[in-house]
C-alpha cells in the first residue's frame, strides 16, 4: 500500500485530446526494424516453401475432407482474404523497410561526400605545400652549381696568383 500511496503524491499527466501513437505506443526504430524483418524473411525462399506447403495442406484438408475437416470449401475465400490480409500487410511493411534503406544510403551518400570533400581539401593544400617547397628548392643552390662557384673561384684565385707572382 505504501507504494500506492507515493504514485498518488506524483500529479498525472493530463490528456487534452486522444492521440493513437499514446494508444499504440509504438517506436518508430522498433517497427522499422520489425518491417526490416518482415521484408527480409518474405523475400526467401523458405517462406516460399512453406506459404506453398499451408496452401497445400489447406486444400488438400479443404477438398478431401479429411477427418471431417472442411472449413472453407472449394471457392477457398477465407484462403483468398487471408492472402489479402497477408499482401495488405506485407506491402506497407515491404515500403517502410525500402524507405529506411534508402535513408541509410542517403546517409552513406552524405558521409561519402562529405569524406570524399575532406580528401579533396587535403590534396589540395598538400599540392600546394609541394608547390612552395619546389619554389624553395628552386631557390636554393644545388650541390653542382656551388661546386661550379667554388671552381670558378679557385681559377680565378690560381689566375690572380699566377699574375702576382709573373709581376716583379
Amino acid at each position: 500500500m505504501a507504494e500506492r500511496s507515493e504514485d498518488l503524491d506524483t500529479p498525472r499527466a493530463i490528456r487534452t485530446r486522444w492521440n493513437a501513437r499514446d494508444v499504440l505506443n509504438l517506436n518508430s526504430d522498433s517497427f522499422g526494424r520489425f518491417a526490416e524483418w518482415v521484408a527480409k524473411s518474405m523475400g526467401t525462399a523458405q517462406f516460399l516453401g512453406w506459404m506453398t506447403l499451408v496452401v497445400i495442406a489447406w486444400v488438400t484438408l479443404n477438398v478431401v475432407g479429411l477427418w471431417g475437416l472442411k472449413w472453407d470449401p472449394y471457392p477457398f475465400i477465407l484462403l483468398n482474404l487471408f492472402f489479402s490480409t497477408q499482401a495488405s500487410y506485407s506491402a506497407p511493411l515491404i515500403l517502410l523497410a525500402q524507405n529506411r534503406q534508402e535513408q541509410r544510403d542517403r546517409l552513406a551518400l552524405d558521409e561519402d561526400r562529405r569524406v570524399a570533400a575532406q580528401s579533396r581539401d587535403s590534396m589540395d593544400y598538400l599540392a600546394r605545400e609541394i608547390a612552395s617547397i619546389r619554389t624553395s628548392v628552386g631557390e636554393l643552390a644545388t650541390r653542382d652549381y656551388i661546386r661550379s662557384e667554388i671552381r670558378a673561384e679557385l681559377r680565378n684565385l690560381l689566375e690572380q696568383l699566377e699574375e702576382s707572382t709573373e709581376k716583379p
